[in-house]
């Protein structure tokens, strides 16, 4: 007899009764495990660690750093040739996406500069901006022993201009401001993409880069 009556006493709770289901029991039990997940997902986000660093922070630390690296040399390079330090500075970011590009980390190619000779290049696939679209096509890109290599080449291609235009970049270095360099840039053909002068307008303001140039 005690044994049948403590199963009787199982079946009876807030989700059995008399050894049925109970809906009212099912969707109570629901709206307290959706009501869990609610907090848990509300409270995840807010847990911190004192020996961890934020990814905002990481990034934050990291774009300075990339920053006072090149600016110094940056402001050498407009010392002899005349190229705004801002523009140098943005441009770098822009193309080797603040040091962290294929092109950049393992050749040193800041500034997505091409060449044709075989021994001094490396063939990648890149992004060009073709008849109102984004397409992927393979091109050769300059391969330099360091950074500052390529940051002089860089300087370097606005002064020689190319092969087929000796004033191709002339525009560029005369520009006093960053707005009218970054303009010029498009405008003389270094980038295909429309948005070209304002990325580097937005990094510019954004950073302050404009306290690299001659005041």
């Amino acid at each position: 007899m005690n044994l049948a009556k403590r199963k009787k006493r199982r079946k009876n709770n807030f989700l059995f009764k008399r050894g049925k289901l109970q809906l009212s029991g099912v969707i109570s039990l629901v709206l307290v495990f959706g009501l869990l997940v609610v907090l848990f997902v509300q409270l995840v986000p807010k847990i911190s660690f004192t020996n961890s660093t934020p990814a905002t922070n990481l990034n934050t630390q990291n774009h300075q750093k990339f920053i006072k690296t090149i600016a110094p040399y940056a402001q050498t390079m407009h010392t002899k040739y005349g190229v705004l330090p801002s523009i140098t500075i943005a441009q770098a970011i822009l193309e080797s996406d603040w040091g962290t590009s294929q092109l950049s980390r393992d050749y040193n190619n800041c500034f997505g500069i091409k060449g044709t000779i075989y021994q001094t290049t490396k063939e990648m696939k890149t992004q060009e901006f073709v008849n109102g679209k984004w397409i992927t096509v393979t091109a050769r890109f300059r391969v330099y022993n360091s950074w500052k290599d390529s940051v002089k080449d860089h300087t370097l291609l606005f002064v020689n201009g190319t092969n087929w235009n000796k004033n191709q970049y002339q525009s560029v270095r005369t520009a006093t401001d960053y707005k009218t360099a970054a303009k010029a840039l498009y405008t003389a053909g270094y980038a295909t993409d429309p948005g070209y002068p304002a990325k580097l307008i937005n990094l510019i303001q954004t950073y302050d880069l404009e306290k690299y140039d001659p005041q």
